[in-house]
């Protein structure tokens, strides 16, 4: 009976998830491992950012000091990835790496594929929340994979940032 691949968390000195990734990406390669180590990845999101009034997307990795390895776990896989250079451990009690759930894998998934927003970074927006129904804003940051926005609201004469669920915003 052949094992089943699956994934696994592997813990990394912070910094180094790129680096980890490589070298296990070599070592792959270069030990003919390919079938038995199928996939290495570091979960991003695109996240919009306002900085100096001006929109920028980026890169930010979900899980920063970890990488997620798709491999049949044995002691040679074992060895390979856990002697890597950068890596401290698998996530798992102990020395024992314990594999993510299918439930695990699934909303990894979900969260990677970040929704796009119908809105934008200087967009002016009504709120339908209860509190705040009808008021006016600017919205100064979107995060999509939340489904949440930043909206400057004017109170007591000045702009006040206040988090909103995207569903409670419509344009003007």
């Amino acid at each position: 009976m052949a094992e089943e691949a699956r994934w696994y968390v592997v813990h990394t000195y912070s910094g180094y998830e790129n680096k980890v990734r490589d070298d296990i990406l070599k070592m792959i390669n270069h030990l003919n491992m390919e079938d038995q180590i199928l996939d290495v990845m570091i979960p991003t999101q695109k996240v919009t950012e306002t900085k100096n009034g001006e929109e920028k997307q980026s890169e930010k990795k979900m899980f920063p000091a970890y990488v997620l390895v798709k491999m049949i776990m044995n002691e040679r896989t074992w060895y390979v990835v856990r002697n890597t250079r950068g890596v401290t451990g698998f996530v798992g009690p102990g020395s024992k790496p314990v594999p993510l759930t299918e439930e695990e894998v699934e909303s990894l998934g979900k969260i990677a594929e970040v929704k796009e927003s119908p809105f934008s970074v200087g967009d002016h927006v009504v709120i339908s929340d209860a509190m705040w129904q009808d008021k006016v804003g600017v919205i100064s940051e979107i995060h999509p994979a939340e489904g949440t926005a930043v909206v400057m609201i004017e109170m007591f004469g000045r702009d006040t940032p206040v988090d909103f669920n995207l569903t409670e915003l419509e344009k003007v």
